[in-house]
């Protein structure tokens, strides 16, 4: 019943969006879906964009479900920015039935060179979706918003580029920032013991092992075994230090701290990182380079 309410509500939605026409001095109306995304598109575009994202601060993109209010802000949008790589998976129905040739859909991740994307045995996808953890990408990404709006509101195409322009100057102070921080910590203890397998690209770009409890995806639970295994890999490897997810629940991580501690072995929750999902906003950490920073702050000092 709720999914034939649901249906409905899309063709209604749909119905009452033809005919309309987009005047000439409106801003255009963009809509998100990840926080990160958001917070990149509102700063390409600025004060010439109406943004409206989805997900806000700890939701997990692998489970979020769209609401009545998310559908409605999806078909009022010009163009829809996603990550894709089946991230938003619960979402992949609902950008389907919006197929329009007047409205533009982009899947981010999807837009990148597949040969430097993490493949996976595991996930349906075949690629790890978590690309904004290696910031070249989300330079990509800013890049290609950049293309996307220009192209669409080309009567502001200047301000945008200069927006992109400082954007990409501050993504360049962040990952210098970083290397900076990372080249800190030895590389023997560089073990990154998270919640779920969000932090592959940060590993690959910094020379961390990485290691999730759960997999690429939080849809998939962690068993007993998965403690057990991930445990024994803690003590072996002399690990100080694990840590939770501002959007994945607590106990998968609990559970392994007392696995660890049942063996014998004293390791610490170092803090909750962010993975899925920013800060609240107007916080440091509701914003891309303030998550990252605080990320890789939190991580170094709790490892070293």
């Amino acid at each position: 019943m709720k999914k034939t309410l649901y249906i409905v509500l899309l063709s209604l939605l749909l119905l009452n969006c033809k005919g309309e026409t987009k005047k000439e001095d409106a801003k255009l109306n963009v809509a998100t879906t990840t926080t990160m995304i958001t917070d990149l598109v509102k700063n390409i575009g600025g004060d010439f964009i109406e943004v409206n994202g989805l997900m806000g601060a700890g939701v997990d993109p692998h489970l979020y479900k769209a609401s009545e209010g998310d559908v409605s802000k999806l078909y009022n949008a010009d163009i829809i920015f996603y990550n894709g790589l089946h991230l938003e998976g619960k979402l992949v129905e609902v950008f389907e039935k919006m197929e329009s040739p007047t409205k533009t859909q982009i899947a981010l991740g999807e837009t990148l060179d597949k040969s430097g994307l993490i493949g996976s045995d595991y996930f349906a996808s075949n690629y790890d979706p978590h690309v904004w953890f290696n910031i070249e990408y989300f330079k990509e990404f800013a890049r290609k918003v950049t293309q996307v709006l220009s192209e669409k509101d080309p009567a502001n195409s200047v301000e945008y580029v200069k927006n992109e322009t400082k954007y990409l100057a501050q993504l360049d102070e962040l990952k210098a920032a970083v290397d900076a921080k990372v080249n800190s910590l030895p590389k023997e203890k560089r073990i990154l013991v998270t919640a779920h397998d969000a932090f592959n690209y940060f590993g690959d770009a910094y020379d961390f092992e990485v290691v999730g409890l759960q997999g690429l995806s939080t849809a998939t639970e962690a068993g007993v075994q998965d403690v057990q295994r991930l445990s024994d890999f803690i003590i072996e490897k002399q690990v100080k230090a694990i840590f939770v997810e501002s959007s994945v629940p607590r106990k998968t991580i609990e559970a392994l701290q007392e696995a660890v501690k049942s063996k014998g072995f004293d390791v610490t929750i170092g803090g909750s990182l962010y993975s899925d999902a920013l800060g609240d906003p107007g916080t440091v950490e509701g914003t891309y380079i303030g998550m990252f920073r605080y990320n890789v702050n939190t991580i170094v000092d709790e490892l070293k």
